[in-house]
This record gives structure tokens, sequence and C-alpha cells, in this order.
């Protein structure tokens, strides 16, 4: 029997500071904010606890906790910079066990993709101190989830002083397996489409595409999954080729010659 998932917090860290694409997580998606969509499909999981939406107290902010308050969504307020500690407060304020990372560029992830990790973690429940389906990542980029035993997130709060390790919340832990045990997800498919399907929100393509996606699919199912994409994209090539160009680019490529464990393999630059 698969343990419940009482005490996992899932936290949605969510900004309109984007520097390349400035309130990404506000534009529209099938008529409402990109963020309410992506909260929508979150919570369309089955084991996702209680889901947080993360913002900083920055003004620039002041919408995000709007729209949280108008739609219902519980929203922590932290800070701008370090999202480890974003993610640490949000988990003790809401007696996590356990924090699951989603982040707000994500409006394409597949529901079951989050249950299917999830569940991994919880079927071996206290073997694991980190699981993820990153590392390494095989699923359409966009499909991002990272489980954190909170002990382990409280380790990573006191002690990780990198910039990188502060700002990407769980580096800490990954890039120490020798004093965490790491877990991870893989595609059941064995496919690994983790560096040639971008469906990820950084640039204005990207948003080109999502909105074209959600345009083909939303109608019929609100909640298409990852098949439904691959499926609609095999017959509009032309909505594949609106972000191409940015496929397999990701933050790796800012700290190369920081990270033990990420080879060049999976990123690329710009």
């Amino acid at each position: 029997m698969t343990p419940p998932s009482d005490g996992i917090v899932t936290v949605i860290q969510a900004r309109t500071g984007s520097t390349r694409l400035p309130n990404k997580v506000l534009l529209p998606l099938a008529g409402q904010p990109l963020l309410t969509r992506m909260v929508e499909r979150v919570l369309a999981a089955s084991r996702i606890g209680t889901v947080v939406v993360a913002t900083t107290t920055q003004a620039a902010d002041d919408p995000i906790d709007d729209l949280c308050r108008a739609e219902g969504f519980p929203c922590y307020r932290g800070d701008a910079d370090d999202l480890l500690d974003r993610h640490y407060q949000a988990g003790k304020l809401y007696n996590a066990s356990a924090v699951i990372k989603i982040p707000s560029d994500c409006p394409l992830i597949d529901p079951r993709v989050i249950d299917r990790v999830i569940t991994y973690y919880l079927d071996h429940l206290g073997r694991f101190d980190y699981v993820s389906n990153l590392h390494p990542a095989t699923y359409p980029d966009g499909n991002d989830v990272e489980i954190i035993a909170m002990e382990a997130l409280a380790t990573a709060h006191r002690e990780a002083a990198r910039p990188l390790e502060r700002e990407h919340t769980t580096p800490f832990l990954w890039e120490n397996p020798h004093r965490f045990r790491i877990g991870n997800v893989t595609w059941e498919t064995g496919l690994d489409y983790s560096m040639s399907h971008r469906w990820t929100i950084d640039y204005k393509e990207d948003y080109h595409f999502i909105a074209a996606v959600y345009d083909g699919l939303f109608g019929d199912d609100p909640l298409f999954g990852l098949e439904d994409i691959l499926n609609f994209l095999a017959t509009h090539q032309e909505v594949a080729a609106l972000n191409s160009r940015y496929a397999g680019v990701n933050w790796y490529r800012h700290h190369m010659d920081e990270l033990k464990t990420v080879s060049a393999a999976q990123t690329r630059r710009i």
C-alpha cells in the first residue's frame, strides 16, 4: 500500500521580474493568467498535498499576491533572490515533511508526471532525501518535479553558501551525492526528449509556442497531457518550430564552471 501524501507541500515559485520575458506568469492562456493555468494543472495531480505559490516581497509582485487571493491559492512572500529560503520558509509555515519544487515556467506540466515522481518518493519513503525527474532529465523540458525531505531542505538552508545554491534551491543537495540520498525518475518510454522538446517559458517564442498548444488542445480537454501534446505537435510542425531554437537551453549554461554533476551535454548555449 502506497503511503499517503500527508505532510507534502508543493511550492510553485513565481515572480514578475523575468529579465527576458517580464510578467510572463501573468500572460494570458485560454482566458486566464498563465500562473492560474499552471496552478490548475498542478492541482489536478492527486498527491501534491498543499499547493503554495511562493513569490517575493517586492511591490512588483503584488499582482501575484492579488491573483492568489482572488483564486484562493495560498501564497507565501519571501526573499527575491534566495529561493532556497523561500522554499524552506513555505515548508515550515505549512508544516511540511517534504517540499515539492515546481517552477512557474512549466504551464504544460503533466499532472500524471507529477504524481509519478511523488509516488516514487512515497513508495520509497525514508530511503531518499531528494527525488526528481531531472538528474538526469528525460521528459520534455517543462515537466520539472523535485521533492526534498524537510530535514534535508533544512540542512541545505543552513549550509548552502554559493549564490547558485540559494538562487536555484536544490543544487546543494544533488551536487553532494556523498551526503544526500538522491533518487531519479526517468520517462517510462525509455526516450529522452529533455534537450529536444522545450515546453517551458523564458522567451517570447516560448510563449507563442505554449499559447498555440493551449489554443489547439484546451477546448477539448483542459488537462491535456504529455501524449496529447506530442500528438498535436506531430501534426502541427509549425508550432513545434516556434521555439525550437531554444531547445536544450537552460540555467546550467551559466554555471558550468561551478557544477560538478552536470555535463556539457545537458545544456546548450545561445
